[in-house]
């Protein structure tokens, strides 16, 4: 069943347009023959045209102020939560992920735009001392001005939230290219967003290839770009936003690691990494890829793990037994499979996996695979529900085989020995390091980013304090009295 039942268009200058481009069907994952919603292409007309409406609507939204532009946020927070089950519905019929999932998601979209509302109450600047007795030193801040938003489709409301949130809430304004394989829920935000307030041009919504993405982040009046998205494409927008001094946010792909030490719960560490690797069908950036189990003993976490993944319900993410689902297109499954393959070929083995729908949907079987650190698999992100256990002799020895990838986003590791918390903490090439808890999931309101190739070296996501340095210019203006009048 279509979720959208006319063809989407871009969102520019206040009014959905209809591009010249030509129509993109998204079909359902775990349905392929089902086409679920529809859009026109944008172009570099329409591009161009986004871009003029944002420079046009700048300096009213800057002059409306923070709190104002508090209030849209916290509207729209509002109408996120009366629509949706709607948005839910949409982002399972494109996406894959199961309806618990999705109306998580959306939850959680809410309280971000919540939370940068509130957050326009916090102090805007600081005020430093001065060594002439009728001067004061204080910093403001600044919009950038326009800000590229460029987001991936496996969390097709929440990253948008991340970003254009804050964006919005700082003074600037949006052009934003979403996903390709989720246009309806690009739709629902943007619908959204306009109806809670916000004035013609000053969030732009661009449906099109991965092209106008790169015309996007090339513009010259686009001071920020903030982007989420795969190492590769993620290099070639560095070259591009970095090569014409604007700023830049980015979190790319993770090559996560648990590290299970001897003394950890079985239960628990079980538990935990099959969700980590498996949830939303592993297609996480923060999702566990390898397990390490730290010297002897793992026999009963090895027990719990093949019974957990054989245990797990894969079908259509509707089906409200079914705790996995499709992933997102028929070539993602094929680029999982033969990853898997791969690892085969290579030495590695299966030691446990769920069963999978005898259909034409896009499934993967979840997979826990074992053998040496030397797999292809434990080096190349493969973005699905595989995950590969490795074995080290001493904590340090997994600490280094944790960081052996060119990745750095997130770790986890368990264990109730302190020493090894605090060691792993400190060693891990990780932005962010779970403790007897999954190498997924994050709070909102902590900055958000990762280390090496996961990243780009600036200030981070979600974080109120973060999002207000990548966002904004800081100035420092010193504020001298002039002579009194005789």
């Amino acid at each position: 069943m279509p979720v959208l039942t006319e063809p989407a268009s871009s969102f520019i200058n206040g009014a959905w347009i209809e591009s010249a481009g030509d129509i993109t069907y998204r079909f359902n994952p775990a349905a392929p023959s089902e086409a679920v919603t529809a859009y026109r292409q944008a172009g570099s007309e329409d591009l161009a045209k986004a871009i003029q409406a944002a420079t046009v609507a700048a300096p009213a939204w800057d002059r409306l102020g923070i709190l104002a532009r508090g209030r849209v946020l916290s509207t729209a927070a509002q109408m996120i939560r009366e629509r949706a089950e709607e948005i839910a519905r949409t982002m399972t019929a494109e996406h894959g992920k199961t309806l618990a999932e999705s109306r998580l998601e959306v939850d959680a979209s809410a309280d971000t735009f919540d939370y940068h509302a509130g957050s326009a109450r916090n102090p805007v600047g600081a005020d430093y001392p001065s060594s002439h007795p009728d001067e004061r030193i204080v910093t403001v801040r600044r919009p950038l001005g326009i800000v590229g938003v460029i987001t991936p489709w496996n969390f097709p409301l929440q990253i948008p939230a991340w970003k254009i949130a804050p964006a919005l809430l700082h003074g600037n304004t949006v052009v934003w290219k979403s996903a390709s394989n989720t246009p309806g829920v690009s739709v629902l935000l943007m619908d959204i967003l306009a109806k809670a307030g916000l004035p013609a041009g000053v969030a732009n919504l661009l449906l099109g290839p991965g092209s106008l993405g790169s015309e996007l982040v090339s513009h010259p009046k686009v001071a920020g770009v903030t982007f989420t998205g795969s190492v590769p494409v993620g290099h070639q927008i560095r070259a591009l936003v970095c090569g014409r001094g604007a700023k830049l946010q980015m979190e790319l792909g993770g090559h996560n690691a648990t590290l299970v030490l001897p003394d950890a719960d079985p239960e628990l560490a079980a538990s935990s990494a099959v969700n980590a690797a498996m949830g939303s069908t592993g297609q996480k950036c923060t999702a566990t890829r390898r397990i390490i189990l730290v010297g002897d003993g793992h026999e009963e976490f090895l027990t719990k793990l093949r019974e957990k993944v054989a245990a797990l319900s894969v079908g259509p993410g509707t089906d409200p037994s079914v705790q996995i689902g499709p992933v997102v297109s028929a070539s993602a499954r094929d680029e999982i499979t033969s990853a898997i393959g791969q690892a085969l070929s290579e030495g590695a083995q299966i030691i446990a996996q769920a069963a999978v729908p005898d259909s034409d949907g896009c499934y993967v079987p979840p997979t826990v695979l074992t053998g040496p650190a030397s797999l292809t698999i434990c080096h190349e992100e493969v973005f699905g529900p595989v995950v590969t256990v490795l074995r080290a002799s001493t904590l340090d020895d997994a600490i280094a085989l944790a960081n052996s990838t060119d990745f750095g986003l997130t770790a986890a590791v368990f264990t109730s020995d302190e020493r090894a918390v605090r060691k792993c903490v400190t060693y891990l090439d990780a932005g962010l390091v779970k403790v007897n808890a999954p190498s997924t999931g994050s709070e909102l309101h902590a900055p958000f980013g990762g280390m090496k190739d996961s990243t780009f070296a600036g200030p981070r996501e979600q974080n109120s304090a973060a999002a207000a340095a990548f966002f904004t210019h800081e100035k420092t203006a010193y504020l001298r009295l002039a002579p009194e009048k005789a």
